[in-house]
């Protein structure tokens, strides 16, 4: 049997966070590596500098590579300045308003983005993680449960994930790679403050939600880091619904 190791230590341990710039997936960087982890964060502007000021964003002690996930060749042919790697956080998305997601360019570009890109950067690093036996976390959301009224990319891709979530775990469990995902509920973020920064909608949101409040970033993060630990070590294949239990 297996011994468990019941800390949340990744000292010598490498991460790799895909849109871990800002939101969720920069409180996720900034958490592995103040667990000892060396981090290494995708984002799409040009530079760590590009991101001063922005509210959210702290890239302090990682390695930012600039990647457009919309590229899948510039996926394919990235050489990693990590020789190996044990957890992979795909955290990249986005979400376009006013019915453009209703039009077929959008369309395409959000499932591109939120769906298609996770499959590419999942088969870049297979080998990494399958010689480290190390772990995928998924960002979905709690809208691939329930309609999205006027986003049906944003909610076909988040479902897609949910579903390529179980499918790869299955695939990849004989060689010891762990892959779950997380479905986040209302998180403010730059992609929801068309609710959570206005009032009405955002009492509103509340009002669903029996905790009450949203949920923050860094606790997503904490989330995350359960499932990329050993704490997590016979979980594969599962999505964690984290929405104040509002899906309830």
């Amino acid at each position: 049997m297996p011994v468990v190791d019941y800390t949340l230590d990744f000292t010598g341990k490498v991460a790799l966070v895909v849109g871990g710039s800002s939101g969720i997936g920069n409180a996720t960087a900034q958490a592995f590596r103040n667990r000892g982890a060396v981090v290494c964060v995708w984002g799409t502007r040009p530079s760590a500098a590009d991101y001063a000021g922005d509210d959210g964003s702290d890239l302090t002690g990682v390695r930012y590579v600039q990647m457009d996930v919309r590229d899948l060749d510039a996926i394919e042919a990235y050489s990693p300045p990590f020789e190996t790697l044990d957890a992979l956080v795909l955290c990249q998305g986005c979400v376009l308003y006013k019915r453009q997601e209703f039009q077929m360019d959008g369309f395409q570009d959000v499932l591109t983005v939120n769906l298609t890109s996770l499959m590419a950067c999942i088969m870049k690093f297979r080998p990494l993680l399958e010689a480290s036996q190390g772990s995928v976390v998924v960002v979905s959301s709690a809208a691939a449960f329930h309609a999205t009224v006027g986003n049906p990319a944003y909610a076909a891709s988040k479902s897609g994930a949910v579903g390529l979530t179980r499918t790869l775990a299955q695939g990849f469990a004989a060689k010891g790679v762990r892959i779950n995902s997380l479905a986040p509920g209302f998180i403010p973020t730059k992609m929801t403050t068309v609710t959570t920064e206005n009032p009405a909608r955002a009492d509103a949101t509340k009002t669903r939600i029996p905790m009450g409040r949203f949920g923050t970033p860094e606790e997503m993060a904490a989330a995350i880091l359960f499932l990329a630990s050993p704490l997590a070590s016979y979980i594969t294949g599962q999505t964690l619904v984290a929405d104040g239990g509002m899906l309830l």
